[in-house]
């Protein structure tokens, strides 16, 4: 990464942080070459041990971080359990980075409906195939499966299966980091107690 002067302007002007996150993910999405939207999502085990995997937000609003998944995936699993999780947003083209931490909730049924529609047939035909998370005897089983899920819905709308869901973080705490020279990088925190509460702002060290 090359070094370069950061623009502070927009987050240390910022009162909240929805608005400058929204500007931030549109910047990237100009100038990231693939997967703008993609974040780190970290969750903890039963046994307390931390996990972390790639997914991709599909939706942000003032409520919160939204993500889909089927439920009964490792990360369905453990945030049903433990409905609290962080997520790491990294956009490499302009040296930026943004870490959100907070509670889950399932998104309504009538945003999970939404989103499948939207989606390629072949990845709501993948929905019905994969038992994700579970062992797979084969490459060939999977690919058995896709084609017995595609006899079944053929000519019909693949509906949403009931366990293939979403999730949404809904933050405590958004942090802006901005890639500074000689590692003199840019770091704004925004907390509060409460999805109730108002944000304070702070500035930290690099």
């Amino acid at each position: 990464m090359a070094d370069r002067a950061p623009n502070l302007e927009d987050f240390t002007a910022a009162e909240e942080p929805f608005a400058l996150f929204r500007q931030w993910l549109a910047e990237a999405e100009r100038t990231e070459p693939s997967d703008p939207d993609a974040m780190a999502l970290a969750t903890v085990d039963a046994g307390g041990m931390p996990n972390v995997r790639m997914v991709l937000l599909k939706g942000v609003d003032e409520r919160g971080f939204a993500f889909y998944t089927n439920c009964g995936s490792a990360k369905g699993v453990e945030l049903d359990a433990n409905p609290e999780a962080a997520l790491v947003l990294y956009w490499k083209s302009l040296g930026r980075q943004i870490r959100i931490r907070g509670l889950i909730e399932p998104v309504s049924d009538a945003e999970a409906d939404a989103y499948f529609a939207t989606r390629h047939r072949e990845s709501r035909i993948g929905a019905w195939a994969s038992d994700q998370s579970r062992p797979l005897a084969s490459r060939a089983a999977l690919e058995e499966a896709v084609q017995r899920y595609m006899k079944e819905f053929a000519g019909a709308d693949v509906p949403r299966p009931d366990y293939w869901h979403g999730y949404r973080v809904q933050p405590l705490e958004i942090e802006f980091w901005q890639h500074g020279a000689f590692r003199l990088h840019d770091r704004i925190v925004f907390r509060r107690d409460s999805l109730e509460g108002g944000w304070t702002k702070t500035r930290l060290y690099p």
